[in-house]
This record gives C-alpha cells, structure tokens and sequence, in this order.
C-alpha cells in the first residue's frame, strides 16, 4: 500500500511538472509573440515627427534635455530604438547589386562623451539593423571619459546582451580625434567607418561605401549626411543630388552644391561625387589606407578643425574624398554644441601650417588673432607629408577646389576699411545666416582689429571683396536705397558689374577708396551708430571716402 502511494504521488508530481512546462511554454511563446510584434510594429515607424503638447512638470522635464543635451532627449526618449528610417534616396540606387563575399568587412567606431541614452543606443541598434552580418566585424563604442552614471554598468550591462558590439574606455578625456584613434586600435574590420554617436543608417547604407573602397583603396567615402531634426527628431532625408564640403578662408567647412564640371565627370546619378572637404563626423576608409596616410593629427583638441586637415591630407597625398549618393546616414545636428571648442582654432592653425604653404597668410589675414594662438609641435606632420610625397595647396585649388576665389591681398589693399568721417568706425559686414552670405547691407561698426566680418579686399578690378566667407561677396551700390549691400561677385572671365565697378586713389601708404565719387560722410548723430554707408555722391572732401588699414598681428 505503501509503495502504491509513493508511485501514484510520483507520477502526480510529474503530471504537474509536465503541465507547468508546457503552461509555461505556451504563456512564454505568447509572450514573445506580443513583444515581438511590439518590436515590429516599433520597427516599421518611419521618422515622423513627435510634437508632444507638454505643460508643467513634463515640459520643465523637456526644457531640461534640451539645455543638458542640446537635443531634445525627452522627444528622442519616446522613439524606438529600433525605427526604420522611410527610403530617401535615388530609386536608381534600389537597383544596385552587390557580390557580398568579395565585399570589405568593417568596423564601426562610435566614439561619445556624456551622450543621452536614447540617442547612442538608436546609433548602434540602426548599424547592427541596417548592416549585412556578413560585413559588420564590430561595432566599437569609445566612452571618452564620460561622468553620467547611465554611461557607466547600465550601459556595460545592455550591451553585453547584443552581438558584435564592444565597448572601450579611456582612462582620461582625449577627444574626438584621440578617442576614435583608441577605438581604431583595436578594430579587425578591413574597413574603418566612423559615425557619431547621434546617427541612424538608411537602409542600404553599408554597401556602396564598402564597394567603392573595394573599387578604389585610396578612395574615402563619406555617405550622405541627412538632417534629423534636434527638436522633433523628424528624418528629413533628401532622395535629390546632396552637397559636398568646400571651406571659407577663417578654414571654417562648409556645404555647396555639385559643381556643374563634376556633374559631367559623373556617367550615373549613382556614380560618387568628389568634394573638397568632409563634415568629418561620418565616413569609411580602409583600415591600412589610414594608418599609411598617418591617421589623425593627434595634436589636435577635443574637436574642430581635423575635418579639414585630413581632407587636404587625403588630396594632397594622392588619394580621392568622395560621397556616395547611394549611401545615407541621418544625423541629429545639436541646437548648438553641448560643450566647449576652445581648441578648435589652435587645430585650424596646426592644419595651416602643414598644409596651405604661402596661403596661410590668407588664413591669417582674415583670423589675426590665429597668429598668437598656441598649436604645438607639428615637426613630425610636416615630415609625414614630406614622407608622403604631397603636392602643395596650390595644386589642391587649381584641381580639387577651382571654385573657391582666392584672394589677392595685395599690401594696402585688404584689412579694415575705415571710414574717415566717423572716428574708429569701419565697414562691417555679419550675415543673419551663417549659410547665406549676400543679400544684406554692409554696415559701419566700431573697429575692433579682429578680421572676420571687418576684412575687406579691394581686388585689381576696383571690386570691393568680402572673401572671409564662402562664396566670397562683392560691396555694390543701389541707385534706388543708396545703401550698399554684399552681392555675389562675378564669375571668372566675366567683367565686373557696373554697381561693383570702384576706383581708387593712393593717399601715402593708405587707400582712398571711392564708389562712384565718394561714399557718404556720416555725420548725423544718433544712437544707432550702426549706420549703413550710402554711396550717394557728394562734394569731395578730405574727410570723406573709407581707408584700408592692414593687419599686421605678427
């Protein structure tokens, strides 16, 4: 009897186990069934924007993000991790086809500093969505000596959980240029590709970087760089021709459209596209290739100014900078930069004076206070670009760059240009938008001898240039307004228009320099000393018409 009782209850307690597992099985198969689907669902929003309607505690919370990321982490908190970005590219670009096993494999770096969570962890989940296993070796997240406790076990934690991602810390801050250097130290792909830490990849990002650089190894590609909104983290992809990098002459990048010669050179509208210079944040090279082009110029500061070095490297030394229209990464440009750049005119200094030769000095006429700026040793630079075998800048403007205007700056003839009827004032020219140089009036403002929105040329042809910024701007008069205003100069081999048309005359070792008589003296007293100059002839007087005053911060 006894016996019969301890079979029956051994068999009851296996019944049980049995229905518990398969209870269990069926709950947790459900389960990932929901979650699933969850994920899915999140996957296929396309990036729309998220205006939330907030008020009190919720919009202080907002208001909160925004000053510590200059982000709105809050709006990007509410986005999945895992969203596809809707296709923005050229429909001809669906049709490419690749032999994946002879492609390339690579490593991405992302290198942070205090980044918000939502934002980095949306970066590596878009590669790891986005990328062919059979390409992606790794993905190396370089913490730049972070201090935000969520950067520290959470994030070790979380990622021990995906594949391929690997994570790596420096000892003390280094960064942009050190810190990706750290994480290229220990990457295996062929291939090095470098994002921020506030991207996501397009679908069908990967592949035309990496088939390029299979193509040409001396090639590096930069993908189209697409705008995520800061506020609304809308995704506001462009499937037209994108922009390539060029610079103004403060060595600051900037953005142009393709000219019309390499529009020409190109056979398809999914050929790459050359270009100057590279934002800087995002690109691929093979991994040999940079080591033998000397990778960063380490001397360089948090960040700032390396873009442009190592675009004039790449050139200069015998390699090609190109974007891939086929190739797009979206990309949160902050409201303002989260932290200080006061390295980064020491960086463009050290890239002046390895790479520009005799066009430093346009460089240093128009930042003057760049002359007393400290930038360390660049011996071993200039002995790498000697090594190298590396043309010289004037070689990188007449064949990279032809569409740049390259100032004269003829002795007396560029600097401030100071009114001599109004003490210690001078022409001064500051655009509302950074991104649209002519079209506003030229004003007079108290010198201040720092270049910049005060440096103007007056070129052979009796133009007066303002060259400082990209694409250079000529003062021209206005019948109508008698104001002047900064117009865009004209074309190489054209004459010089009628309103742009000044003369001259030498007075000692200044320049008198007159728009059709003389510009008008200010004399009328108000408090808006910020007069616009008038070029309404008058009587000639000795106390009218505006002198160069030179530079000379040596």
């Amino acid at each position: 009897m006894a016996v019969y009782g301890r079979r029956t209850r051994t068999k009851f307690l296996l019944f049980v186990c049995a229905a518990a597992l398969v209870g269990f099985l069926i709950f947790f198969r459900s389960g990932s069934e929901d979650a699933g689907k969850a994920d899915r669902r999140e996957a296929r929003v396309p990036g729309r924007a998220v205006r939330l309607n907030l008020k009190g505690e919720e919009k202080r919370k907002e208001e909160e993000s925004i000053q510590q990321h200059q982000i709105n982490t809050y709006v990007s908190d509410k986005v999945s991790l895992h969203r596809r970005l809707p296709e923005k590219w050229n429909p001809l670009c669906r049709d490419l086809k690749y032999d994946y096993q002879s492609l390339p494999t690579t490593s991405v770096v992302i290198a942070f500093y205090n980044e918000a969570w939502s934002t980095l962890l949306r970066t590596v989940h878009s590669v790891l969505e986005t990328s062919p296993d059979i390409l992606l070796k790794e993905v190396v997240l370089v913490d730049d000596y972070s201090d935000r406790a969520h950067l520290k076990e959470p994030l070790e934690n979380y990622i021990s959980g995906l594949r391929k991602v690997r994570l790596v810390r420096a000892t003390k801050r280094e960064g942009l240029v050190r810190a990706r250097l750290l994480g290229a130290s220990i990457c295996t792909g062929d291939v090095l590709t470098f994002l921020d830490c506030h991207c996501e990849c397009h679908e069908g990002w990967l592949e035309p970087l990496l088939h390029r650089i299979k193509e040409e190894p001396r090639a590096v590609v930069c993908p189209v760089i697409d705008v995520i909104d800061w506020n609304t983290f809308e995704y506001l992809g462009n499937a037209g021709e994108p922009q390539i990098g060029g610079f103004d002459w403060r060595l600051v990048f900037t953005w142009h459209s393709v000219p019309e010669y390499e529009q020409k050179r190109r056979h398809s509208p999914t050929d790459v596209i050359r270009s100057p210079t590279m934002a800087g944040g995002l690109f691929a090279v093979g991994r040999n290739y940079f080591h033998y082009l000397g990778t960063y110029d380490t001397g360089m500061e948090v960040w700032g100014g390396e873009n442009l070095e190592f675009s004039f490297r790449i050139w200069q030394c015998g390699g090609s900078l190109e974007v891939h229209p086929c190739s797009h990464v979206g990309h949160v440009f902050p409201k303002r930069a989260p932290y200080s750049r006061a390295k980064a005119l020491a960086n463009s200094v050290r890239a002046a004076e390895v790479w520009l030769d005799e066009f430093k000095e346009v460089y240093y006429h128009r930042s003057p206070h760049a002359r007393l700026e400290a930038f360390g040793d660049v011996t071993e630079r200039k002995k790498l670009r000697e090594k190298l075998g590396c043309k010289n800048f004037r070689w990188y403007l007449d064949n990279v760059y032809p569409d740049i205007q390259v100032p004269e700056d003829r002795p007396g003839m560029f600097g401030m240009l100071k009114n001599r009827g109004k003490k210690d004032y001078c022409f001064d020219y500051n655009p509302a938008d950074e991104h649209v140089v002519v079209g506003q009036r030229v004003i007079l403002y108290q010198c201040h001898g720092l270049g910049q929105n005060q440096f103007f040329e007056l070129s052979s042809d009796g133009e007066i240039r303002f060259n400082t910024r990209e694409p250079a701007g000529c003062v021209a008069g206005d019948n109508i307004s008698t104001y002047l205003t900064l117009q865009s100069c004209r074309k190489r081999n054209q004459p010089v228009p009628a309103d742009q048309n000044l003369y001259y005359e030498r007075m000692g070792v200044c320049t008198m320099v007159r728009v059709r008589s003389v510009f008008r003296q200010w004399t009328r007293q108000t408090k808006d000393h910020r007069l616009p100059p008038s070029n309404r002839a008058l009587t000639a007087s000795t106390k009218s018409g505006s002198l160069w005053r030179e530079h000379n911060n040596k």
